[in-house]
């Protein structure tokens, strides 16, 4: 497995609207291919991660494109467009 985490910033006072845009998005997303699991974590300040497993590096790789569309359309309420890093995954866990 691998994983692409991206650190985002939204502008101040969009929470509200990036939240919506992002769950108009989620049928999009979670079409990505070799796509397992997507996560978005966030504090208060809009500052945030999205943490997305994929099958295998290469499938993430051929999803960049789609990917940099994703984020094109969150670009309202963002402070700039992030840029992912990708990681080999040690270890996934759940319960």
């Amino acid at each position: 497995m691998f994983a692409r985490i991206t650190r985002f910033q939204l502008k101040p006072g969009t929470r509200d609207a990036a939240m919506a845009t992002m769950e108009s998005m989620k049928a999009d997303i979670m079409a990505l291919p070799g796509l397992k699991e997507f996560i978005n974590v966030m504090n208060e300040d809009g500052k945030g991660y999205v943490v997305s497993v994929v099958e295998t590096r290469e499938l993430s790789d051929a999803n960049a494109d789609k990917v940099t569309a994703l984020w094109k359309r969150m670009a309202d309420h963002l402070a700039e467009i992030p840029r992912p890093e990708g990681f080999d995954v040690g270890a996934h866990w759940t319960k």
